[in-house]
């Protein structure tokens, strides 16, 4: 008797803060183009990289159901926002790996953070852990960056294909804060949250 398949798990972390359609269209192109059987979208709790306050954990949790809602891969994970003290990606990758057992885990990140993967605590076992996924920015060259920690282990790392899209939580929490309709750039679900809780306004 075969085996049963191996799961497929990508983890999606971010702030969220707010979710975008670009944040979407990852999601979207995460599955498709890695195969897999799940996509953890996991909000970080205590941000050690972030100068600023993040909105309430709960908050961004609702948003991120909303957001990857049509996603049927997609499932919202709380662990990082139950955590106290700062969250590192490597204890999300060690608790999974204990979680769903033979999983291979895939890790997505965008090139900027692919650059800094170096400086990220725990970053030998994570590259150890699972395979890093990067959503390439396209380049009016047709270069691809190689990052350093690519450069010494480049079967960790599986580049994404993404369309351009430039969008940026900061300005979108910009344009809130002066009255704009922000729909286009979240989705109606998601701007409807935004409106109903009065988030990112100016007082």
């Amino acid at each position: 008797m075969a085996g049963a398949a191996v799961q497929r798990v990508g983890i999606l972390g971010g702030a969220f803060d707010p979710p975008h359609l670009a944040h979407l269209a990852l999601a979207r192109v995460a599955v498709a183009q890695l195969q897999l059987d799940q996509l953890r979208i996991i909000p970080t709790g205590q941000a050690w990289h972030k100068p600023r306050t993040l909105t309430p954990a709960q908050h961004r949790l609702a948003m991120a159901q909303l957001a990857f809602a049509e996603v049927p891969q997609a499932m919202v994970d709380a662990r990082e926002t139950c955590r106290s003290g700062p969250s590192y990606t490597i204890d999300t990758l060690r608790e999974l790996r204990a979680e769903v057992a033979g999983a291979q885990l895939f890790l997505i990140i965008g090139a900027d953070q692919a650059q800094a993967l170096t400086s990220w605590h725990g970053c030998q076992e994570i590259l150890q852990s699972a395979t890093i996924c990067v959503a390439d920015r396209p380049h009016s060259t047709g270069a691809r960056t190689v990052f350093d920690a690519e450069s010494a282990f480049p079967e960790r790392f599986f580049h994404l294909q993404m369309p351009a899209m430039a969008l940026s939580a900061t300005d979108i929490r910009s344009a809130v804060s002066t009255h704009q309709n922000v729909t286009a750039l979240v989705g109606e679900s998601v701007a409807r949250y935004i409106a109903a809780h009065h988030l990112y306004s100016i007082p």
